[in-house]
């Protein structure tokens, strides 16, 4: 029986290989989302309802429950926002809710920011931050608070952090969604 020779790999060097194509450019635009795009809207915010624990809600939301929330931000001034692409189809979307009922909080709220499945790793989440940030600034906003799921929102509490927001808190086991136990983590940014 004949040995098998070895025969090295042979490879090229760094500077005689190919460039890897670069990635194609994803365009969008940033606009105040309006009416008619609630239904998308609500087709993201579905999809993570359904298929993971970035919010606590277990059941679809309806139309008629986002357009109460909808009139709810556009009655308060407050920026509610879509990420739209050349062909019109939305990509993501960002608002921002009052914290809490009470008149003393009518200058605190929470934000939201959610993306099309294939809208994520982009840095869309990025640029919907800034500017809802720029958007609530402009809107008399004085405090934004971020709540975010312990597991599996790990790119969210990055970008809040790139941003500024501090941690202000963690609250463990106040959730449970897919038979576990979840906590959340709170954020704050001040736009004085």
């Amino acid at each position: 029986m004949l040995e098998e020779e070895y025969q090295p790999r042979r490879a090229l060097p760094p500077h005689l290989k190919k460039a890897p194509a670069p990635e194609p450019e994803f365009e969008y635009s940033v606009r105040p989302a309006e009416l008619a795009d609630l239904p998308h809207i609500r087709e993201i915010y579905n999809h993570y309802v359904m298929n993971s624990t970035v919010t606590f809600d277990e059941k679809p939301m309806t139309l008629a429950a986002l357009r109460r929330k909808f009139a709810t931000v556009d009655k308060l001034g407050m920026p509610f926002i879509v990420a739209v692409s050349p062909s019109g189809q939305i990509l993501g979307y960002a608002y921002v809710y009052p914290w809490k009922e009470k008149a003393a909080y009518r200058y605190t709220v929470e934000n939201s920011i959610y993306l099309g499945p294939a809208s994520t790793g982009k840095g869309l989440g990025r640029v919907l931050l800034g500017e809802l940030i720029t958007r609530s600034k402009a809107a008399g906003i004085k405090e934004i608070i971020a709540v975010i799921a312990d597991r599996g929102a790990d790119a969210s509490i990055k970008i809040h952090k790139d941003f500024g927001f501090k941690d202000i808190g963690h609250m463990g086991r106040v959730g449970f969604k897919f038979g576990r136990w979840l906590g959340t983590y709170m954020m704050q940014k001040s736009l004085k």
